[in-house]
């Protein structure tokens, strides 16, 4: 009889806890360098799978982002 090939078990990488503690009130638009982080240097919002942040926190982030680049704070992603 042919034996069965066991399949591999990949380690998974533990999930990132939020930055912010699930606290969204830390998040301000004044704060430019605490936003930067969560901002590619084309000026795009990284997503929170990559960052770890929250959805609650991602929203308000995003949001505090689209403040910051209101006030020319930090760059428009118009870059093309």
């Amino acid at each position: 009889m042919a034996k069965k090939k066991k399949k591999k078990k990949f380690k998974t990488m533990p999930k990132p806890s939020c930055p912010f503690n699930g606290n969204a009130s830390l998040i301000n638009y004044k704060d430019v360098y605490r936003l930067k982080k969560f901002v590619t240097t084309r000026g795009r919002i990284l997503p929170s799978q990559r960052t770890g942040v929250s959805p609650n926190c991602q929203r308000k982030l995003a949001v505090e982002i689209k403040k910051a680049r209101y006030m020319a704070l930090l760059p428009t992603n118009n870059l093309i």
